[in-house]
């Protein structure tokens, strides 16, 4: 049983061994296994555990109205996501619980797939690895390979960036390593927001002007269907498009539709408006097309990040500070450490 005195950590999110050992000079700390359903954690049967925990940090599992329900003592719940999709905030800032969040957590490996994305798909890496794996190279001709997959250098061209925030800035930043000139879209920012290392410009001189873009804008009422066939038209023919961020920002069936009409030179997709995607989708078919399974934040540094920004903000919170990833702040004073 918890000692009255020490804060209960609940974490059932994959959390990094070292900072929960670290947290444990502050709290009374209880791991469980992480959970891929994506359920309530009000269903986990972990019942004793949510009775007595003061702060509760998740990922995937939803912290609800039933979890509430289960876990009075509850002055703190973590979302290790950037946005707390899987938390009812309204009900927390309800009952006086705060709720932090972990921005940024996967900014960095994002990126990186974008640029292999990126990479791979003016390369036609994957079509070229296909084809190699089928047993086509074949003796007779040794050089086919080279006049087949003929792609362009990044060095030169201008990468085009669709959101200039965590993920678009660490982009901007691989992108003047590799030489290229970039172009950025977003309207929350001052024309020279990048100095001389970027231009800041409106949506359609970006798509006109870039020979990548790639898309990192959030996912908000503005922004789905941002990329639509009138926005695709705008881009040249020998243009490319990647998309590690949102699905819903690109209207998938006007993508298609360029792509099979070489109305574009190809894409690198993450993510996608149905997801797995169905084995008889179109993107299957065309090889101008580079594919992964929704795997930007799939790295272990993410864990290690988003562990890193939880605890920073617990401890701020146990000091009586106000966390820097708070989302409802308004509750703040009603968490302070008794």
């Amino acid at each position: 049983m918890t000692a009255p005195t020490t804060p209960h950590l609940l974490v059932t999110a994959p959390f990094d061994a070292a900072r929960a050992e670290s947290l444990g000079e502050h709290f009374a700390v209880d791991v469980v296994q992480p959970s891929l359903d994506g359920g309530s954690l009000a269903e986990r049967g972990i019942d004793d555990l949510l009775a007595t925990a003061t702060v509760i940090v998740a990922e995937l599992d939803v912290v609800d109205t039933a979890t509430l329900d289960k876990a009075p003592g509850l002055r703190v719940v973590v979302s290790c996501r950037a946005n707390p999709v899987n938390v009812d905030v309204a009900a927390c800032t309800e009952r006086g619980i705060a709720v932090l969040t972990t921005p940024a957590r996967n900014a960095e490996v994002t990126a990186d797939l974008a640029f292999t994305l990126m990479l791979m798909t003016v390369r036609h890496a994957g079509e070229a690895e296909r084809w190699l794996r089928s047993g086509a190279w074949s003796p007779d001709d040794v050089f086919e390979p080279y006049s087949r997959f003929r792609g362009i250098q990044l060095a030169g061209r201008t990468l085009g960036i669709l959101g200039g925030g965590a993920i678009g800035r660490r982009v901007l930043r691989r992108a003047r390593a590799f030489g290229m000139d970039v172009l950025v879209y977003d309207p929350f920012l001052a024309a020279d927001a990048f100095g001389d290392e970027a231009t800041v410009t409106t949506l359609d001189e970006v798509l006109s002007r870039s020979d990548v873009v790639t898309v990192h804008v959030p996912l908000a009422e503005s922004t789905i269907g941002l990329l639509g066939d009138r926005e695709l038209r705008l881009m040249r023919p020998d243009a490319y498009l990647v998309n590690a961020g949102r699905a819903a920002v690109v209207e998938e069936d006007a993508l298609v539709a360029a792509l099979q009409e070489g109305r574009l030179a190809g894409a690198g997709l993450d993510v996608f408006w149905t997801e797995p995607v169905p084995a008889d989708h179109p993107l299957l078919a065309l090889d101008s097309v580079t594919l992964t399974p929704h795997i930007g934040g799939a790295s272990d540094d993410v864990v290690a990040e988003h562990s890193r920004i939880a605890a920073d903000g617990l401890l701020t919170w146990l000091d009586g500070g106000r966390p820097a990833t708070i989302a409802n702040p308004d509750v703040l004073a009603a968490t302070a450490r008794a």
